[in-house]
């Protein structure tokens, strides 16, 4: 009996400890891991959104770029971390679902990790360096098709958002190119725009500014509406693809074992970021669209990386 009651009274004092803490969180800035190098699809929404939700927190929210195999050196560093709301991180289809598939040995789990809020749904886009001899979509998968193998297209590391999105645009058109790796989608870009390779698979937040300034050239995107950004850009039906499907999201995830009263404050803090006028502006500017009101929560998140998980292990059955 004895016990049984300094157990509980050790309970309820940790409960109490727990609660006090979270009370006065945050005390000090907070770190967010980006699991890219700077100035991809992941780093520039992480960025705008960060600065928003650090003015709500009162604390700054820092960020930290972690590149290396496809997010999930970042996501493995991140599941260690104290779950005290100190370190987050952000994720995508491709770290926080498909990596699971592409990587079956990783040091964590979707169950290691708890979900604060999606910030943000992206499209996806197939663009070309500038002097590739076909201009249209139909033109470059015949010219794919006649030579196999031997398109080079770029893409921000096997596992990633943008993996994802040169996976589903070769599979709905039935051709045979090179698959490229980086570290981010900058490194990509940057080699499609040097012509170093033929192109790109990347999210319209990244790639948007360089097809606009005529860096290199959009061929598709992946969505069943053009993007105000880029209206010249047709969509995967428009040019006669509509099996191209890649609109992605990108949401916030702490360790598991952070409290839910930590929890909750991340997610109000998220919430306010992307409702703001100046993370709309961005958005906006990028063709990424914030999270519906009914998608705020983090059990939308939570089931959102549960039906992602399963969608991509059919996609990339062939990684394994």
């Amino acid at each position: 009996m004895k016990l049984l009651t300094t157990t509980l009274l050790a309970a309820v004092a940790a409960l109490s400890v727990t609660a006090a803490h979270a009370e006065d969180y945050p005390k000090h800035p907070i770190t967010m891991i980006v699991p890219f190098a700077a100035g991809g699809t992941s780093d520039v929404i992480a960025r705008a959104v960060a600065e928003e939700m650090g003015q709500s927190l009162g604390q700054p929210v820092v960020i930290e770029n972690v590149a290396g195999a496809g997010g999930s050196t970042a996501l493995a560093r991140a599941a260690r971390a104290e779950p005290d709301g100190y370190t987050i991180a952000i994720g995508n289809a491709g770290t926080s679902a498909a990596t699971y598939t592409i990587y079956p040995k990783l040091p964590f789990t979707p169950e290691s990790f708890a979900p604060i809020a999606m910030v943000a749904k992206t499209f996806g886009i197939v663009a070309l360096r500038k002097d590739f001899p076909a201009k249209e979509l139909k033109d470059f998968i015949a010219y794919a098709k006649s030579n196999p193998g031997k398109i080079n297209l770029g893409h921000a590391g096997i596992g990633s958002s943008n993996f994802l999105i040169c996976k589903s645009f070769v599979q709905a058109a039935g051709i045979d190119v090179t698959l490229v790796g980086y570290r981010g989608a900058a490194p990509a870009l940057t080699d499609a725009i040097g012509g170093q390779i033929d192109g790109v698979c990347d999210a319209a937040a990244s790639v948007s500014q360089a097809i606009d300034d005529k860096l290199v050239r959009g061929l598709v995107v992946g969505s069943n509406v053009r993007l105000a950004t880029l209206p010249a850009l047709p969509t995967s039906a428009e040019a006669g693809l509509p099996e191209f499907e890649a609109q992605g999201w990108n949401g916030l995830f702490a360790p598991k074992g952070t409290p839910p009263e930590i929890i909750a404050k991340l997610n109000a803090a998220a919430r306010t970021a992307v409702e703001s006028d100046a993370v709309r502006k961005r958005f906006a500017d990028l063709s990424t669209v914030a999270p519906d009101a009914s998608e705020h929560a983090p059990e939308v998140l939570g089931q959102l990386v549960t039906h992602d998980v399963e969608k991509y292990r059919k996609l990339l059955a062939d990684q394994k």
